[in-house]
């Protein structure tokens, strides 16, 4: 639970307790302060024994650390097979060089495209409205007055 606290910390805990509680109350506040914990602890307890009971013999290997989310996510990447294949066939920073690539007009595809679909991506301005559809990766001089920008429902 305390795993990040070093010596200087616990030692500067303990002047701090003795500074606020004073050395006659104290041995009181530990001995509170224990028996709270305690107390928690087997509340929690009986609340596990109550759930795993409640939930039958099919979940008698049931652990509740799994409920925490980077626990399950960590044990379903390592037992599945299939997921381990994907992982391993997945080159993330390929992608990214190829997307950077695209985006800055180099040809580092070997196909002649910049782009993993073979098309090179244009980010040239364009004057007045552009015919055939809005291209929102243009980027365009000036709205004409009354004209709103054009609308990009994935950017939002």
């Amino acid at each position: 639970m305390f795993n990040d606290i070093g010596a200087l910390e616990i030692v500067a805990l303990v002047i701090l307790a003795v500074l606020v509680f004073g050395p006659d109350k104290l041995p009181k506040v530990i001995q509170d302060t224990s028996r709270f914990i305690r107390k928690i602890r087997d509340f929690s307890d009986s609340a596990k024994a109550d759930i795993r009971s409640e939930l039958g013999p099919d979940f008698k290997d049931f652990d509740f650390e799994d409920l925490n989310p980077k626990t399950f996510v960590r044990k379903q990447l390592a037992e599945n097979e299939d997921l381990k294949d994907i992982r391993n066939g997945f080159d993330l920073r390929k992608e990214m060089s190829d997307v950077t690539d695209a985006v800055h007009g180099r040809g580092g595809d070997p196909s002649g495209g910049g782009s993993a679909s073979g098309s090179k991506i244009s980010f040239e301005k364009s004057s007045g409205s552009s015919s055939g559809g809005s291209d929102l990766l243009r980027k365009r001089e000036k709205l004409e007055a009354g004209e709103r920008p054009p609308f990009d429902a994935d950017a939002t």
